[in-house]
């Protein structure tokens, strides 16, 4: 067995095709069975159960996808490696985002590529339990997120690096005539309102920590939706339904005549954010330098 079969073997499992996978792999279709053939013979055992019209793997085959994705990304972290030794910043940088940390990137990106022209950018957006498998799987090597990161208890083990908390305002519909005049709220005024807020299924943290700063004032929350989007509730404020309170990061990059932004008076409220990558892994040196000059650089833009 050597690294090219192993190649062609994970794009099989990937495709679940003989004819798709040599497209991928820009090949003609006999030579890539006549691998999978020989493949299994060396093993002993068939990689694959080839009674549908998808090749699944068998246990063996799942078994051995799962070692060989491993040894490959370990193959191209090291060529990598091998390759920036003398070179300078450049490259793809891929980066994974929750969805409310998305907005905090223009602006570092902006800055980052006056200074390194030849980086180019990758941006994945997910919850942390999807940016954390991409991760896994290298198909991203950071993560900016809101803080904690909650990933599964089995996904690895991350280095996290605070960066500036971004501050939380409130998005109110401009129809509401009591804050036509106003740019502040009081927290426990917002418990009289429908409210909106954002969360998914797997990651809470902020959102509970909204709660507890109700429950602090003796107010709870009429919560009128939970969404994992920002655009969804933005638009639910913007048709009048509710307020919210989010990050004024993400507030500031949907300006929009339809919802005012006001600050809170009675609380400092903020919402924490890191970048997340992988303990012990190999870090191309745009990832570092971008980590680098985010953790020393300026606050988020507002």
């Amino acid at each position: 067995m050597d690294l090219r079969q192993l190649r062609y073997f994970a794009a099989v499992v990937r495709e679940g095709q003989i004819t798709s996978a040599a497209k991928t792999l820009n090949m003609e279709q006999p030579p890539l069975s006549r691998q999978m053939k020989l493949l299994e013979e060396e093993l002993g055992t068939p990689l694959f159960d080839r009674s549908g019209r998808r090749l699944i793997p068998t246990e063996a085959g799942r078994r051995l996808y799962e070692r060989s994705e491993e040894l490959l990304v370990r193959l191209e972290e090291t060529l990598l490696e091998i390759r920036e030794l003398g070179a300078g910043i450049g490259g793809t940088l891929s980066i994974g985002a929750v969805v409310s940390c998305v907005s905090l990137l223009p602006g570092a990106i902006e800055r980052f590529g006056r200074e390194h022209p030849a980086v180019t950018f990758k941006i994945q957006e997910g919850d942390h339990f999807q940016l954390a498998e991409l991760l896994r799987k290298r198909q991203i090597e950071l993560i900016v997120a809101r803080l904690p990161f909650e990933a599964p208890p089995d996904a690895g083990d991350y280095e996290v690096a605070p960066l500036p908390p971004d501050p939380l305002a409130a998005a109110v519909p401009a129809g509401w005539p009591e804050y036509a005049d106003r740019d502040s709220f009081c927290l426990s005024e917002l418990a009289d309102r429908p409210f909106l807020t954002l969360k998914t299924d797997r990651t809470t943290g902020m959102h509970e920590r909204i709660m507890q700063e109700f429950a602090a004032r003796g107010a709870v929350p009429r919560v009128f939706c939970e969404c994992s989007s920002v655009a969804v509730i933005l638009a639910l404020v913007a048709q009048g339904l509710g307020a919210s309170l989010l990050p004024r990061s993400v507030l500031s990059s949907f300006r929009s005549d339809d919802f005012r932004m006001l600050e809170p008076e009675d609380a400092v409220l903020q919402a924490e954010v890191g970048l997340v990558w992988l303990r012990d892994r190999y870090l191309s040196r745009s990832a570092e330098r971008f980590i680098r000059e985010l953790v020393e650089g300026k606050p988020p833009r507002t």
